[in-house]
């Protein structure tokens, strides 16, 4: 297994670090030299992943405006499902600009839907747990109406893989992977994230899923060995809680893979995180190509 540094993560060395080193350990985008030209071009061929597909784009599946799915159905409506979530750390981006990462499922004949939510400071975290719960009924109950209506499986990255791992337990999902995520919400308040989140004593206990009675259903999670060390230390040891009450799911590291890099695995059929998703549901993983 590779490990992004030698040195004590954060996390574990937090009650000594001043605020600037406390906000630079979340700080991905200053932590990547080049994310203002990855983030540009994975907008760009997001416009042209949306532009291209035949996709459903812009349902409601709630009342407030940025609740809204983009689905694309394959042509098998049975296919599996991978429900992505983006990120964003709750509070910036939204779907359209990770379209592109839905080419790779799509590829290997998978269905794809990527919802919004409402960003804080709008919304708690709290409310948007809740609106991603709402988005999961939605397509439990109207997928089949556009083309989708296999097995799900949850998504997401960075505060995305948050909220995928608070709702592995909705009961239509089947598997889920989370991607460079955030699993203890204790450090965050203590951030410049912190500023947008408001988060409460009561969101850092019951929306860490780090600190949560352990979902007994399949979740693969992945880092990049090139991610910031806050969450390469999230990703290990949320997989081993996860592990020691016996629940099923791989710890992947993505060797030389950073922050934003590591999605470029979504965007072939044979991309490791692809493969990744495939392997959680076995014998229904659709054939790459």
């Amino acid at each position: 297994m590779s490990v992004a540094s030698s040195r004590p993560a954060p996390q574990e060395i937090w009650a000594s670090l001043t605020q600037a080193e406390r906000d630079a350990a979340y700080n991905n985008n200053a932590a990547v030299a080049n994310s203002a030209a990855l983030v540009e071009a994975r907008d760009r061929a997001s416009s042209l992943v949306r532009a291209s597909y035949p996709a459903k784009l812009d349902l409601s599946y709630g009342s407030a405006e940025r609740m809204q799915f983009d689905l694309y159905p394959a042509q098998d409506g049975r296919a599996p499902c991978l429900v992505f979530i983006h990120g964003g750390y709750w509070q910036k981006n939204s779907r359209e600009v990770f379209a592109a990462y839905a080419e790779g499922a799509l590829a290997a004949g998978w269905s794809v839907a990527m919802p919004s939510h409402t960003l804080a400071p709008h919304a708690s975290l709290s409310d948007i747990v809740a609106e991603i719960g709402d988005a999961l009924d939605w397509i439990t109950r109207e997928g089949r109406f556009h083309g989708i209506d296999g097995p799900l499986v949850l998504a997401g990255w960075s505060a995305g893989a948050h909220l995928a791992a608070m709702l592995l337990s909705h009961s239509s999902v089947v598997a889920g992977l989370a991607i460079s995520g955030v699993y203890d919400l204790a450090p965050i308040r203590d951030t410049f994230l912190n500023a947008a989140l408001k988060l409460t004593d009561d969101e850092i206990a019951t929306l860490s899923p780090l600190t949560l009675p352990v979902t007994q259903k399949p979740l693969a999670i992945a880092y990049g060995t090139k991610e910031v060390p806050a969450l390469v230390h999230d990703a290990i040891r949320f997989h081993e809680r996860r592990a020691a009450a016996g629940a099923p799911g791989p710890l992947i590291p993505v060797e030389g893979a950073d922050h934003f890099t590591i999605l470029d695995e979504l965007r072939s059929p044979s991309g490791t995180l692809v493969k990744a998703a495939g392997d959680l549901i076995g014998s229904r993983r659709p054939a790459a190509g």
